[in-house]
């Protein structure tokens, strides 16, 4: 195995995309605490249950699109969703970069670097966007990225495809579950005295007295590049209302495969013990919970709907609502 290979690249959307979301979650967070709809957040990530949510491909050809089509199935089975590839003789919806209506709710590119998704229905967000790199909930813009899947496909491909379809659907990083050990787990500062040091390729490695680089400095150097602040946003636990988290699980696809080094402990309660490539039974349960198929359930999520609705639109006129609470008001009006 090559170094290349070892190095830990994360999935990581613009920041133009991340400020977006901060500004409307922001905004939705103090509309929820404000006319006592704290649940609102978590019902608006979701599409709604029961439904299929369109998928499109901007580039690739026709066999890619049916393996990863093929790889989402395990996905689909857990839940009461279905995803709409468009498939008709073979052939696979498309998408183009100058739509200007929605050709499909999850628009699939192969271009751009890394892997990443948008989480939700923040898919389909045009408040979320950075237009200099076509990323966001426009139209014409990609909301999930396999990168270099049309010429070369990493090993256990299909845990990749699935891993950011679950973010599609509204999934969270596993280990930013506030149920988890991996914020105590981390090493996030440096060992005591370490020199940074650094290979041929840029990467932080221990220095000459085997201390070793901590989270931050070790994200902060090639591939991923990251501030503080970014590695807070996509490894810190997260506290709120639209995270729907079960209890901590280790074997969820949705749990980084970090090396040994990013944790205090070997073995860590942080680690993986998963493949990987399936979908666990955590993973499963989560997405049962997020798509239930009991009436009882659907018809809790429909009445939470339509409270939330009658809040907003008897609040004030249609020329006064700003572009999220419009935006709040459309999702709503789906259920």
């Amino acid at each position: 195995m090559n170094a290349e290979e070892t190095d830990v690249v994360l999935d990581s959307l613009p920041d133009a995309v991340v400020a977006a979301m901060e500004v409307r979650d922001a905004w939705r967070k103090r509309k929820g605490q404000q006319d006592g709809l704290e649940f609102l957040i978590s019902d608006l990530a979701r599409w709604r249950p029961g439904t299929a949510v369109r998928v499109a491909f901007l580039d690739g050809d026709d066999a890619l699109h049916k393996d990863v089509a093929d790889a989402t199935r395990q996905i689909t089975d857990a839940c009461n969703l279905r995803l709409d590839f468009g498939e008709s003789g073979g052939k696979y919806r498309r998408w183009k970069t100058t739509d200007t209506a929605y050709a499909a709710e999850i628009r699939v590119s192969f271009d751009k670097g890394g892997f990443w998704s948008l989480v939700g229905t923040d898919s389909t967000d045009s408040t979320i966007s950075d237009p200099l790199n076509g990323i966001g909930g426009g139209p014409g813009q990609r909301s999930l990225n396999l990168g270099g899947f049309a010429t070369h496909r990493p090993d256990r491909w299909q845990g990749t495809v699935r891993h950011e379809f679950l973010h599609a659907l509204a999934f969270h990083h596993a280990h930013q579950n506030l149920r988890g050990t991996c914020e105590q787990e981390f090493r996030w500062e440096d060992d005591p005295g370490y020199v940074p040091t650094r290979d041929d390729r840029g990467v932080f490695v221990p220095d000459a007295q085997g201390r070793r680089p901590g989270i931050y400095t070790y994200l902060g150097g090639p591939p991923n590049n990251w501030p503080r602040n970014k590695v807070d946003h996509n490894l810190r636990t997260v506290e709120s209302p639209d995270v729907i988290a079960g209890p901590f699980d280790p074997k969820s696809v949705m749990l980084y495969r970090f090396q040994p080094f990013f944790y205090k402990s070997d073995p860590s309660a942080c680690a993986p013990t998963g493949d990987g490539l399936n979908l666990s039974d955590g993973d499963k349960r989560g997405l049962d919970l997020l798509y239930p198929h009991t009436e009882a359930e659907l018809h809790r999520l429909g009445e939470r709907a339509t409270t939330a609705l009658e809040t907003l639109t008897g609040e004030e006129s249609t020329a006064n609502r700003s572009v999220f609470e419009q935006r709040v008001i459309d999702l709503l009006g789906e259920w």
